[in-house]
């Protein structure tokens, strides 16, 4: 794409934050980038929000403020959140067995999984052992059912091993055993629509008119040597929702995997890990949660992701493979294709990337990286 036909970046950036633009802008030059956005917020105020492109394949739709984009993975750093928030509420511990809230999930030899082991991907539940249809993740007790019976599919205490879509029916499980309500009503209710933050896993059909459209990755992702919490996480037919098609898909609940939400929704959301458990200057977790839900639960090359991570309560920690920036303590998450965000308590900062370009990248986007770059080189 040349110069003149880049498209127009529409939105705010506070001076001596153009370079971060000028990335943004780059992807659409090498990346053959869509339409994106991308927010910064330092210490709680906006200093980058914007977008650019358009919403769908065909380039006949511009990407609007409020143009909102399924976010996948990124996701759940947002659904840790919510965790937190219940383990604040004393409804659960992290310390504590899944099974002393879930008593079905002790079968298969799980019964001393912990709440932030299983936040953790090293439950060994990366993927539904048990040949089904793509459309059963659309019963959520069709689900919990096989994986409450299903046994762990490495040995239990030698690792993570990511959990793409089961890790949010998990954590689904616990908070209705707990709260009554499942993860999205949570957001909707407390956190999210209180709020008035663009974020939703459920998103309401009257909202669909304003989702973009994605175009699928032009190659599939290079998870490695193939095993079988790889196949089951990723390659089988059933390794993820579908079959019911996109209105469906976007009106259910998979708190891992369907998320859909603006940059500055997620941005937003992010100052809870940055801000000392703060969201918006009111108190969300208390300092004592906010260490549990960030401190280090395992470390090590992952037996799914192919790459050596460290891993907290449900966000990935930046200590080993630097997907977020330069600080070690900042936390983050990505999402299939190549959304982001992260959040650096050091620096008080707090950012996040969608886009509707899929890319094969499972983390480390070569977009993403470029913007957060550009960031820390104007702090």
């Amino acid at each position: 794409m040349t110069t003149d036909t880049l498209p127009a970046v529409h939105g705010s950036v506070a001076p001596g934050f153009e370079p971060v633009r000028d990335a943004f802008l780059a992807n659409w030059s090498d990346q053959d980038e869509i339409g994106a956005g991308f927010a910064l917020r330092i210490d709680g105020e906006t200093v980058v929000d914007i977008h650019a492109g358009w919403a769908d394949r065909k380039k006949s739709r511009d990407w609007q403020t409020d143009t909102l984009v399924p976010v996948y993975s990124t996701g759940k750093a947002v659904a840790a959140l919510v965790m937190a928030k219940l383990v604040d509420r004393g409804l659960l511990q992290y310390d504590v067995p899944v099974a002393d809230y879930w008593p079905e999930f002790a079968a298969g030899g799980k019964s001393r999984v912990t709440v932030a082991e299983a936040l953790s991907h090293q439950a060994g539940l990366s993927g539904i052992a048990e040949e089904m249809d793509a459309g059963d993740w659309f019963d959520a007790a069709k689900i919990e059912d096989r994986l409450a019976r299903q046994a762990p599919l490495w040995e239990l205490g030698t690792g993570s091993g990511y959990h793409p879509v089961t890790f949010g029916f998990i954590a689904d499980a616990l908070a209705r055993r707990t709260d009554g309500r499942s993860i999205g009503a949570i957001l909707r209710e407390d956190i999210c629509g209180p709020t008035g933050i663009d974020f939703h896993v459920g998103l309401p059909e009257s909202e669909h008119a304003r989702t973009a459209e994605h175009a699928m990755p032009r190659q599939v992702p290079d998870l490695g040597e193939r095993t079988r919490p790889r196949e089951l996480a990723f390659l089988k037919a059933w390794s993820s929702p579908g079959r019911r098609g996109a209105t469906e898909w976007r009106k259910a609940e998979f708190p891992a995997a369907n998320a859909h939400a603006t940059a500055s929704a997620l941005a937003r959301l992010m100052g809870v890990y940055a801000l000392d458990g703060k969201l918006d200057d009111k108190r969300f977790l208390s300092a004592a949660t906010l260490e549990a839900l960030v401190k280090e639960r395992v470390a090590g090359p992952d037996k799914v992701l192919p790459f050596d991570l460290s891993w907290a309560a449900g966000v990935m920690r930046n200590t080993r493979t630097q997907f977020y920036g330069p600080t070690p303590e900042a936390v983050g998450h990505s999402g299939w294709g190549g959304s982001c965000a992260f959040a650096d308590p050091v620096r008080r900062l707090t950012g996040a990337y969608v886009m509707n370009r899929q890319q094969h990248y499972l983390a480390g986007d070569p977009r993403p990286m470029r913007i957060i770059e550009a960031v820390y080189g104007c702090l």
